[in-house]
């Protein structure tokens, strides 16, 4: 990429019935310096910018540089809607426009059209209303690339990443094997050096028990999978803390002594992120060829079509983004 250019990176505004839309309208109002390219139907964004009071310059992509963008202004590759979207209700016929978004995304950064993608919620429960199997924006961008990934979620002074994701809480023992765990841990490891910049990343290892497991007495998967899989990347050199007991890992004494934590489970760590961070915290996923931020919330269909919702964690997550994109193409030169 030409140095003074500016980074050009996707934007997808999700479910077109959330909030996705009007979010990506006030992304563009700020003077952030990228070049941001909405993936998603032009009339979409026209009605969402006229929901929220918000003029917006909507210009067809050529895929070219430019050094400078006014606020207010947004490239646009048009994927047009199934049917004209009514804010708060979802619909179905408009899953395939949700899916070809993010394809469209998703391979214009694998050939070197974007330098990351920024994702709006999405409505999961929509598209698999229309027939179509899919579980989150994680999984489509790992088959998409055939990556494995992992999931993780970052503020300012948190990065929390995950063993498991999108599953029932009773299935997530027998999910984590030391295949699975190891995989994760060398993944984490390799993206909080290449992607943060961290030359020899401290991780902690939450337990899956109580207390840990509390020596074998509240569970054995500590003893059985998680401290052997730890012992033998210690042997590589890793920087592992734990197995930690949940309830004790994120006080501010336990914090100053890793770069990130792995949680277990979705709702093991993520509460105590998003009630402290909420509004700047970006879900990242990892493993990826490419770059990709979103947001840590949902579609909030309540607050759909009011102009009122905050942008902040959109914001939050083009920041990061941003800053990804820097750092590697820093090493590249």
């Amino acid at each position: 990429m030409n140095a003074s250019a500016l980074p050009r990176l996707a934007v997808t505004a999700g479910e077109p019935a959330g909030v996705g839309p009007e979010l990506l309208i006030r992304l563009a109002a700020t003077p952030l310096a990228a070049n941001f390219v909405a993936v998603t139907d032009r009339g979409l964004l026209e009605r969402a910018a006229k929901r929220c009071g918000t003029d917006i310059e909507l210009i067809d992509d050529d895929g070219g540089a430019i050094r400078q963008r006014h606020p207010g202004s947004l490239r646009i590759q048009h994927i047009p809607l199934g049917v004209e979207e009514r804010p708060g209700q979802p619909d179905p016929r408009n899953a395939r426009h949700v899916l070809t978004t993010l394809a469209e995304a998703a391979d214009g950064c694998m050939s070197g059209r974007y330098e990351a993608v920024v994702t709006a919620p999405l409505q999961k429960s929509s598209i698999n209303d229309a027939g179509i199997r899919f579980s989150g924006h994680t999984e489509f961008f790992a088959e998409r690339s055939r990556s494995d990934v992992v999931m993780m979620l970052a503020s300012p002074e948190l990065r929390v990443a995950l063993a498991t994701t999108h599953l029932p809480l009773a299935a997530v023992p027998a999910t984590i094997t030391a295949e699975s765990l190891t995989r994760t841990l060398r993944i984490v490891h390799a993206e909080l050096r290449d992607k943060f910049g961290f030359a020899e990343p401290r991780i902690a290892v939450l337990g899956l028990n109580p207390h840990a497991g509390e020596g074998g007495h509240l569970g054995r998967e500590e003893l059985d999978t998680i401290i052997p899989v730890l012992e033998r990347l210690r042997a590589e050199g890793f920087k592992l803390i734990g197995p930690l007991p949940a309830d004790t890992a994120f006080v501010p004494a336990q914090r100053s002594g890793y770069d990130a934590v792995i949680a277990m489970y979705h709702d093991q760590a993520l509460p105590v992120l998003k009630s402290e961070a909420f509004d700047r915290t970006v879900n990242l996923t990892l493993g990826l060829p490419f770059i990709r931020t979103s947001v840590d919330h949902g579609t909030a269909l309540d607050l759909a079509g009011s102009g009122r919702a905050d942008p902040s964690s959109l914001i939050a997550a083009a920041r990061m983004a941003l800053e990804l994109a820097a750092r590697r193409a820093g090493h590249a030169g």
